[in-house]
Parts: structure tokens; C-alpha cells; sequence
């Protein structure tokens, strides 16, 4: 009994169906393959300092579902951040705003495409 009900107050809160966590490794072979849309929802002083080529950059601090650019058919959103956590309220404001597409979180955000061997430079 007590396990449960402490398990109930101490889990991860379910991810909907349509949000996946994947690899930093993954997310490099789809942008690669040119499948991925990667979106940067860090904010731009952390993005002028270190970027994925090919990111574009929507901040949480003003992420707007209605901002978020077309994912053309047969392509992945990615969502990235510093290190996973902010991605994560992305993907949950746009499953709030009603996205039903595929959300992609990767994870460890920048510092795991970093540690994967992913590259970046300096942002514009």
C-alpha cells in the first residue's frame, strides 16, 4: 500500500503518445538524412554561443504553438534544449495548444549532442 502510494507521488508524470524521447545519436543521423526540423527552444544568449547548424531557435520563454514551423510530411520535429528539461514544457504546450503531430524531445538537450559527438558553432 505504502509503496504505491508513494510510488503515485514520486513518478514521472505520464508523456502523451505522441512525444518520444530520442537520442542525440538519432537526431544526428535524421538531420543527416535531412528528415529532422530541429527546434532550439533555449534563449537567444544561449544560442548565440553554441548552436546546431540547421536549429531554429523558438525560446520558451515566448514559445508560441502558433510559431512553430511546418513540418513538412515525412519529416520529425525535434525539440532540444541545454540539457532536456525545458523541451519537455515545449512539448507539453503544444500537445496543451492541440499539436498532434510526432514531438521529438532529444535527450540531454545540446550538452548530450555534445557528449554524442555532435557538432556545434557559434550561433548568429
Amino acid at each position: 500500500m505504502l509503496n504505491r502510494l508513494f510510488g503515485q507521488m514520486f513518478s514521472a508524470p505520464a508523456q502523451p503518445e505522441n512525444v518520444h524521447m530520442v537520442s542525440p545519436v538519432e537526431v544526428r543521423q535524421w538531420l543527416d538524412s535531412g528528415i529532422a526540423v530541429l527546434v532550439d527552444v533555449r534563449e537567444p544568449n544561449e544560442v548565440a554561443a553554441e548552436t546546431i547548424a540547421g536549429s531554429i531557435n523558438l525560446p520558451l520563454s515566448s514559445f508560441d504553438a502558433a510559431k512553430l514551423p511546418k513540418v513538412p510530411e515525412g519529416k520529425k520535429l525535434v525539440l532540444h534544449c541545454r540539457s532536456g528539461q525545458r523541451c519537455g514544457m515545449a512539448a507539453a504546450k503544444l500537445v496543451q495548444a492541440g499539436y498532434t503531430g510526432e514531438i521529438n524531445r532529444m535527450e540531454g538537450g545540446i550538452m548530450g549532442w555534445r557528449m554524442a559527438g555532435g557538432p556545434t558553432r557559434p550561433g548568429a
